[in-house]
């Protein structure tokens, strides 16, 4: 399985949702917090192109946030994206 990455803020009920979704599907991913810390904010929206959390990437693919990755999942892509 790929790694898979979160960029996330406490409190965010996007983020939490995104989270339940991976934690549902047995994923294990790395949380990265951007709560305080204005230079890891920084990192995400200079990769992502966005400043909005969460910001989720599975191997090398930006994903985007919650409601594209539920988008993926609705969409059936989800489970091969992270096989493959």
């Amino acid at each position: 399985m790929k790694p898979v990455i979160v960029y996330s803020s406490d409190y965010c009920p996007y983020c939490m949702r995104a989270k339940y979704l991976l934690e549902s599907k047995g994923v294990a991913f790395e949380e990265i917090k951007v709560d305080g810390k204005p230079q890891v904010r920084a990192e995400m929206s200079q990769k992502a192109g966005r400043t909005s959390v969460p910001q989720i990437w599975i191997g090398s693919t930006h994903v985007g946030g919650c409601d594209d990755l539920y988008a993926l999942e609705r969409a059936g892509k989800l489970d091969a994206l992270l096989a493959a």
